[in-house]
């Protein structure tokens, strides 16, 4: 089969053209750097044309209020392209929990997406993954401040951008879901508890400090952002990630 992968060019678009490709497959990335603009809808048309299936990794360069109005524009461009070009499949990767977060625009962005694809006229999947591990670092920058970091212990479950991006290109090259696949990783820690860990394990000796109303991972109530019994779990545990990296 042949793939857009929109977004192709990052974290995890890169991980899943490389996947697909080993598969047998042609998945082809697409990116500003190619000339595509998923929000003004240049080069979006010729990006999708005789593509079997959309994969859509593309992600709003902010967090805040701007971005459900990135995702609404990106989501209505490649949904029309991908009618006009008799596109089968629509994949779309989102976050575990995302409609369970309304009080932070991104979340309450990501959701907006889901229900574009839903509405929308091409048969869709959705897998909605974990907090990423590559992601640990910058959410220790949010809230550092000098010697000591504030996290609140908010339950996360982080997951590999590798084991991500094998379920993405596994659910791009199946039949349409119709539906929501929640991938997980195999483990679940209190936020400030995977701070320190990670903190530790890189010999950094800033501290720690619980706080429960610091960084955007503040507004989450309790365990939404976990996989819970209906994730499929992946299998690189955390303690191993952070060795390799």
């Amino acid at each position: 089969m042949k793939f857009a992968v929109i977004g192709g060019t990052g974290l995890i678009g890169s991980k899943v053209v490389r996947k697909l490709a080993a598969g047998g497959h042609e998945a082809v990335p697409h990116s500003q750097s190619t000339g595509v603009d998923v929000v003004t809808g240049e080069g979006v048309d010729k990006a999708v044309a005789g593509a079997d299936v959309i994969v859509n990794l593309t992600n709003s360069p902010t967090f805040d209020e701007a971005s459900p109005a990135f995702f609404r524009q990106s989501m209505d461009n490649l949904l029309d392209a991908g009618r006009k070009g008799g596109v089968h499949h629509f994949v779309v990767l989102s976050i575990v929990g995302v409609d369970q977060v309304p009080e932070l625009d991104y979340y309450r962005a990501k959701a907006l997406q889901e229900q574009l694809l839903t509405e929308g006229p091409i048969p869709y999947s959705i897998v909605r993954a974990t907090q990423f591990m590559e992601f640990i670092d910058s959410v220790l920058s949010w809230t550092a401040d000098g010697d000591t970091v504030r996290l609140p212990a908010t339950p996360i479950q982080p997951i590999a951008a590798q084991d991500v991006a094998d379920a993405v290109a596994a659910a791009a090259a199946a039949p349409p879901l119709q539906g929501i696949h929640n991938i997980a990783g195999p483990e679940v820690f209190p936020l400030d508890e995977l701070g320190r860990i990670t903190l530790a394990a890189r010999s950094d000796s800033r501290t720690v400090t619980t706080d429960d109303t610091a960084g955007m991972f503040a507004a989450v109530r309790g365990d939404v952002l976990t996989g819970k019994d209906e994730a499929s779990l992946a299998p690189t545990r955390y303690g191993d990630w952070l060795a390799s990296h």
